[in-house]
């Protein structure tokens, strides 16, 4: 794993990361998620696959993930050959005291939802910057193009507001792995994630939002490289 793929090292992510990837074991089929804490995990599994002779196949949740999975040297399948995963692993833009969770900075949430769903057990990794007593930022919507203008209409109506993501490198809108929007809605406290989560997917035209309900244990970096493990 190069250095652009951790632009700065993070104690509390590696700390994270690592101790999340000690619960994978020989055999395993594995969901490796998308961002820099994971990212982590990624590479100590590569190293565990290298030098300790652990035999894993990794599902990947993003082209950023197959990427480092790849350079870490991680054999892939896909969930078309396993549509049961042993375990998934991924970050959080946001996770609240009841593991509630908000992904989705990426863009990558779709795909990160369906291999979380298809795992056994969902632990996500993250520093403390991360944790929260009630989730409180933005949701990430993908949308399909087609039904940009209904959708941002319904959300409006449900209190939200909703921002189209747009690129940081190029003009126009990012584009996810899957070719659709990506809203950002800003909902201010989320007192009810489950109940959003429904309002939210019964709208005509969203393909996925950011909220996630299945966090089975949650992995939190501390500065001085201490993990706190919160399970359900």
């Amino acid at each position: 794993m190069t250095e652009r793929n951790i632009s700065a090292d993070s104690p509390e992510k590696r700390a994270a990361g690592i101790a999340a990837s000690r619960m994978v074991e020989s055999g395993m089929v594995v969901g490796l998620g998308t961002g820099s804490t994971v990212a982590y995990t990624i590479k100590e599994l590569g190293r565990r696959v290298r030098e300790e002779g652990l035999e894993i196949l990794g599902v990947v949740t993003s082209y950023q993930s197959e990427t480092l999975a790849i350079e870490a040297g991680i054999p892939l399948a896909n969930l078309a050959q396993h549509s049961e995963l042993d375990i998934a692993i991924d970050g959080a833009d946001q996770i609240d005291s009841k593991l509630y969770a908000i992904k989705g900075g990426g863009a990558a949430h779709t795909r990160e939802k369906i291999v979380s769903a298809s795992a056994r057990r969902f632990l996500v990794v993250a520093d403390e910057s991360k944790t929260s007593i009630q989730l409180n930022k933005a949701v990430p919507v993908e949308v399909l193009p087609f039904a940009k203008t209904l959708v941002i209409k319904k959300i409006k109506e449900l209190g939200g507001k909703p921002e189209l993501r747009l690129g940081l490198r190029k003009d126009g809108p990012v584009i996810t792995d899957n070719g659709n929007f990506v809203l950002d809605v800003n909902l201010g406290v989320i007192n009810d994630p489950e109940g959003l989560a429904l309002k939210l997917s019964s709208i005509p035209g969203v393909v996925e939002h950011g909220i996630f309900s299945n966090v089975d244990e949650l992995y939190i970096g501390k500065k001085d490289g201490s993990v706190e493990i919160v399970r359900k």
